[in-house]
């Protein structure tokens, strides 16, 4: 019969392994909000201290608190099991975050909690775990709880999470660098968190207070990334699938144009990445956001269906059919929401495609004489400039056979040149800043006279022809008012 021994692995080697699950700055500290927001705390505050002689990171909640004998639960590795059914509030599921998620940024983590008016605290430093190779948790007596960073901060009910020896927060950098780098990280935090809590934030979820949150001060606003407020923003139908007694949602958003943006949202959304990245399914665990940006392999990004995006809900009792990872940075969709996801999904791209499209269609249906034409050939797209438009045809009339063969070549050279990747690469990533023709108002006078010119000599000509030729050409954008006060002063 075989013996059955107890066989722990070395603390010094599993908690050095424990450091490295791939968590950053911004995913180890919403993790561990996940746990104050689960104790009903409704503000939080995250300060970084990085002067003196011991810096410390705190996070501050005035949640419910912790008794000595729960903190020294929640300080244990797989403090709850995830096959437990939890309460529908409950944001975590290991038992593993607060100590991985810390771990992964400083060698030496404490939590101390008030709750009944009695303040505990315990220390896992793993200075003392290497030493040892044991698990050795501190729990401290008050007069060393009354030394720790920001303790005073701690009045009411409520829990503090320290991190000391921050050993990765500057990545062995010193002076200026380190300052620049850690600025960073707190930049990318802000914008992690305003993200991944924004329904909190908002005030939005059943059943929890809305949410505060502040970063050295800073307070967090709420980061929409379905850009609700906006007018132009289409709200499709929303789609359920049923798991039983349970429910997933599925509620696809196509986002405005760019074009219909104001400046403060389209900066906004820019300085969160492109859109092309941020397009796909956002997959939110009992409101919390997870996974974002990604079609699970169902249809390519693309610029076409950059504008797309499908908000999927489902509560914490559908953990194991979305297998859900410690770090709660990764959720693979079950057979069924995959399937339905898949049948709404060309309907959503579709109308995506239709958005972005759509200005760049109605400008050649509302123009007569576009400058430009698009044609589709064999499943391929090209455009080129339109031979027939009206300044051309009058400059070709006055030249020879030889002459208007030189300008034909021209033009079909300067076509076929067209920088399509160039414009791809640039409108794709920075619509905004892809400027139309500029008009020195001195030439506006000279230019319009020209054309005028052209198309009807001394004639009388034809104002409502004038100016849609003008209106194509693209050289007198922002120009309104001379090309009127033009035609007021010549076509009279």
């Amino acid at each position: 019969m075989a013996r059955v021994l107890t066989h722990p692995p070395s603390a010094a080697c599993l908690s050095a392994t424990m450091r490295d699950l791939g968590y950053s700055l911004e995913t180890a500290v919403a993790d561990l909000l996940d746990n104050s927001i689960s104790a009903g705390a409704d503000n939080i505050q995250i300060f970084c201290n990085l002067a003196g002689k011991d810096p410390s990171l705190v996070i501050l909640d005035n949640g419910i608190g912790l008794s000595e004998v729960e903190l020294i639960q929640a300080m244990r590795h797989g403090a709850s099991n995830p096959k437990s059914r939890r309460s529908p509030k409950d944001l975590g599921r290991f038992g593993l975050g607060l100590k991985t998620a810390s771990f992964s940024q400083c060698r030496i983590l404490t939590m101390a909690s008030r709750k009944n008016e009695v303040l505990s605290a315990a220390t896992w430093n793993l200075n003392l775990i290497d030493e040892k190779d044991e698990w050795l948790l501190e729990v401290h007596e008050q007069s060393e709880i009354a030394a720790l960073p920001m303790i005073d901060s701690l009045s009411g009910t409520g829990t503090a999470v320290i991190w000391r020896n921050l050993d990765r927060l500057s990545e062995s950098e010193s002076g200026e660098l380190r300052e620049e780098i850690i600025a960073e990280k707190l930049s990318v935090l802000r914008q992690h968190l305003s993200l991944v809590f924004h329904r909190f934030l908002a005030g939005e979820i059943d059943g929890f207070k809305r949410l505060s949150i502040s970063v050295n001060g800073l307070q967090l606003k709420a980061f929409d990334p379905f850009c609700r407020k906006n007018s132009a923003t289409q709200l499709l139908p929303e789609e359920v699938v049923h798991f039983g007694s349970e429910r997933v949602t599925l509620q696809p958003y196509i986002l405005p144009h760019h074009s219909r943006l104001s400046v403060k949202e389209f900066d906004l959304y820019r300085e969160r990445s492109d859109f092309i990245s941020n397009q796909g399914v956002y997959v939110y665990r009992n409101g919390r956001l997870m996974v974002w940006g990604d079609w699970f392999r169902l249809v390519p990004k693309g610029e076409t269906t950059k504008l797309a995006r499908v908000q999927i809900d489902f509560s914490n009792a559908m953990d194991e059919h979305w297998t859900i990872d410690i770090k709660k940075s990764r959720a693979r969709p079950p057979l069924a929401v995959r399937e339905r996801l898949r049948q709404i999904i060309n309907a959503i791209t579709s109308r995506s495609i239709s958005v972005h499209r759509g200005r760049g269609m109605r400008l050649y249906q509302e123009q007569a004489a576009p400058m430009w034409e698009r044609y589709a050939d064999r499943d391929r797209v090209r455009f080129a400039i339109n031979l027939q438009h009206p300044l051309i045809s009058s400059l070709r009339a006055g030249l020879d056979k030889e002459q208007a063969g030189q300008l034909q070549l021209l033009i079909e050279s300067v076509s076929a040149a067209l920088p399509l990747e160039m414009i791809y690469s640039d409108y794709s990533t920075h619509p905004k800043e892809m400027a139309d023709a500029q008009s020195d108002p001195t030439l506006v006078h000279e230019r319009l006279k020209l054309i005028r010119q052209e198309m009807f000599g001394d004639g009388p000509g034809n104002v409502d022809q004038f100016r849609r030729v003008v209106e194509s050409a693209k050289l007198f954008e922002g120009q309104s008012e001379s090309i009127d006060k033009f035609i007021e002063e010549t076509f009279s």
